[in-house]
């Protein structure tokens, strides 16, 4: 409980008769008497406090960048209206910078055994759980003079998603999908490894597709068509080591890296494949396995949500075995980690054939689009050595992505904004060739 009257009090001295030079607080209690009166009670008839209950309802996750909505329920069992002000607290992270203030301060009116909803607007930054903290109170009597102070723990949690925005690419990569598939008029001959159906034959088909036990039975020709396999294993891994800490523009190497495997993730659900995640660093962050293709989404944007870079080398023996554990039969790894040449060739090539020999390895790497653009400029001095700088390092990006196709691991390497779509080509590009 706190006492806000201090206008209050300056006021009352205040308003002593000008010919008070030196006012005794005897004569100043007479004087004022009536507005200590007054003061006192205010704050009698201010509502109590500690007595108000408080329950929470509403959104319990969203995707960053959106907006949640919490509700708070206040119930005034006391017979004293409630005149209040309420701050519902939240870590800093919750709101964009600078709308806090807006965001979480209430005033609110709640009469005598009745309740009142105030609800808190959020619009997190950053990934993960936010957990709402103190709720505090400031109850004033009817003439605002002083006010009973209070806090309540009201527990909430808001999961922040990841906010998938490579989902926009989906509908393009279905369509490439479906005339893979033989779903459009767009017909794919001798692609895929998965016997679809019969047709008759047409001059350029392959004969090595005749079906003659077909042909034997009816009057034409016969022919098989094919196509790209279902229910293949995909199995996502994420590399939260410290290289997935980098930043690259505005959000770190992992945020792009988990776009670009829920795009690959809903394009492969899509297909008829299971897709599993594991993420690793020196241990098991997160591994989802064995759901559904209506789930898998869902289940994987919950796992990633969590995730933040650990500031530690990534085990890529470790990381080997976890992987091969996970797939125990022939499937897609696809490894979403750097393409750096010390963690590589001191790390993963040493035991990339424990992979290689039993699956098919993709290999997606975040580039950084700066290196890019420093490259291309001239003009001074500092440019010409920031040009050789950046120069060099896409030149051991390159030989570190060679080494790493020479050991049968399809890569690719493309910026933030790039990346999802280009590893959604790629897997396309697999599946055409009959490679999965």
């Amino acid at each position: 409980m706190a006492l806000t009257g201090r206008a209050a009090l300056l006021a009352a001295l205040g308003s002593l008769p000008v010919g008070i030079w030196e006012p005794s607080w005897t004569g100043i209690l007479a004087v004022n008497a009536p507005l200590a009166v007054a003061c006192a009670c205010d704050f009698a008839l201010a509502a109590p406090v500690r007595r108000l209950g408080l329950t929470r309802s509403g959104d319990t996750s969203v995707r960053l960048g959106d907006t949640a909505n919490v509700t708070l329920t206040i119930t005034n069992p006391s017979r004293r209206p409630l005149r209040a002000r309420l701050r519902d607290a939240w870590p800093p992270s919750s709101w964009q910078p600078g709308t806090e203030t807006a965001g979480s301060r209430h005033r609110l009116t709640v009469p005598p055994g009745e309740r009142r909803r105030v609800t808190t607007r959020l619009r997190p930054t950053r990934r993960g759980d936010r957990q709402a903290d103190r709720v505090t109170i400031r109850s004033y009597g009817p003439l605002g003079l002083f006010s009973r102070q209070g806090t309540h723990k009201a527990p909430w949690t808001v999961r922040v998603l990841p906010p998938f925005t490579s989902r926009k690419h989906l509908p393009s990569k279905l369509a490439r999908l479906r005339e893979l598939d033989g779903r459009t008029s767009v017909l794919t001959r001798g692609e895929g490894t998965e016997f679809d159906s019969l047709r008759e034959y047409v001059p350029g088909d392959d004969t090595r597709s005749i079906d003659w036990r077909a042909t034997a039975r009816q009057t034409t020709v016969a022919v098989r068509t094919w196509r790209p396999e279902r229910d293949r294993h995909i199995l996502l891994v994420l590399d939260t080591g410290r290289t997935s800490a980098g930043r690259v523009g505005d959000e770190p190497r992992l945020d792009a890296s988990m776009d670009a495997a829920l795009l690959l993730a809903a394009l492969a659900s899509r297909a008829g494949d299971r897709v599993d995640l594991l993420a690793y660093d020196r241990k098991v962050r997160a591994l989802v396995q064995g759901r559904t293709a209506s789930d898998v989404l869902p289940a994987l944007v919950n796992a990633m949500a969590t995730l933040e870079p650990e500031l530690v080398e990534t085990n890529a023996r470790g990381l080997t075995a976890t992987a091969l554990r996970a797939s125990p039969r022939r499937s897609l790894i696809v490894l979403l980690t750097t393409l750096d040449a010390a963690p590589i060739e001191e790390g993963l090539l040493p035991v990339l054939s424990q992979l290689t020999q039993r699956h098919t390895v993709l290999l997606a790497s975040v580039a950084d689009p700066h290196i890019g653009e420093m490259a291309k400029e001239r003009g001074n001095v500092d440019a010409v050595y920031e040009a050789a700088a950046a120069a060099q390092a896409q030149s051991e990006r390159h030989r570190t992505a060679e080494q790493l196709r020479r050991h049968g691991v399809t890569v690719v390497d493309a910026t933030p904004d790039d990346l999802a779509p280009a590893l959604a080509d790629a897997y396309l590009a697999l599946k055409a060739a009959g490679r999965l």
